[in-house]
């Protein structure tokens, strides 16, 4: 009678997530559809034409999908020029922001001098700050000192603004760090930079990767900027080069679509690849070992 009265609450737990987790599942699978529905919506609006977009049901699927949007797009409005311009703006502004945090946060957790706390709180203060109430100080700036129409002042300013946010994610990250290591490669003969790049950077690299996909999306998708700092149509990046395809009279719906399409792909195709170390880095520090 006691193994009778041992297994029945076992079964009862049993039959509870047999029954929970496909209910889970069908959850989640419900919440994924929901945020995935705006892309695969913008997916059949890139392959509509004008007449679909205007006569038919935003919802419904296009008559013929016109691949040739996507040629269009990448051609006729010079895409394939705007998507590089984006890509090394990005990257270039990505690697320094990154690096010069690395850097701060490196001093800042791991090495004691006087100014510590202050710096800090200078970073701090950046945040502070809203971004686009700089837009005329910077423009009289960099047409002082000669930057005007040059992609080095968005990238400037993307490291600017980036560099408070991506310092306070990788802050966490380092100050859970394990003294013992430094400790020992100090004992081994190894120098200050060598022992950041060889054995600090590669412990952090979880949190590098989250600040990295964050100031991927946010410089990949600027407006702003680009359209004050930037006039020549060859230096401008894909965000600001949608609007080739707005004109006085019409505007074609579908490349508009296309090109938002193109847009994207990077980001899913760096979330993908970082999508482990992202998840690794947003909860890296929030437990003390």
């Amino acid at each position: 009678m006691n193994t009778h009265i041992a297994v029945t609450p076992l079964r009862k737990e049993f039959m509870k997530l047999r029954v929970g987790i496909p209910a889970l599942y069908i959850i989640l699978s419900g919440v994924a559809l929901v945020q995935l529905f705006p892309l695969i919506w913008l997916l059949f609006f890139s392959l509509k034409s004008n007449q679909d977009v205007f006569n038919l049901s935003p919802f419904s699927l296009p008559t013929h999908p016109h691949w040739a949007n996507y040629a269009k797009a990448w051609t006729d409005a010079n895409i394939g020029r705007y998507f590089l311009n984006s890509i090394w703006i990005t990257a270039a502004s990505v690697v320094f922001t990154v690096l010069l945090a690395s850097f701060s946060a490196y001093a800042i957790t791991r090495m004691k001098w006087r100014l510590n706390s202050f710096v800090l709180g200078l970073f701090m203060v950046g945040m502070m700050i809203p971004v686009h109430s700089t837009l005329i100080p910077l423009f009289n700036l960099f047409s002082n000192i000669g930057l005007k129409d040059n992609p080095l002042s968005v990238v400037l300013s993307y490291i600017a603004f980036n560099l408070p946010i991506t310092l306070m994610i990788l802050l966490g990250s380092y100050q859970v760090l394990p003294r013992e290591v430094e400790e020992a490669a100090v004992m081994d003969g190894c120098t200050v930079p060598r022992m950041f790049f060889q054995i600090i950077l590669p412990m952090t690299s979880s949190a590098i990767s989250t600040t990295m996909i964050i100031n991927m999306i946010y410089n990949w998708n600027e407006f702003i900027f680009v359209n004050t700092f930037i006039s020549s149509d060859k230096l401008k990046t894909l965000t600001v080069g949608v609007q080739n395809f707005v004109g006085q009279y019409t505007t074609d719906w579908g490349a508009i679509g296309a090109t938002l399409m193109i847009s994207i792909l990077p980001i899913l195709l760096m979330f993908f690849i970082l999508s482990d170390r992202i998840m690794e880095g947003m909860t890296a520090g929030a437990v003390k070992g």
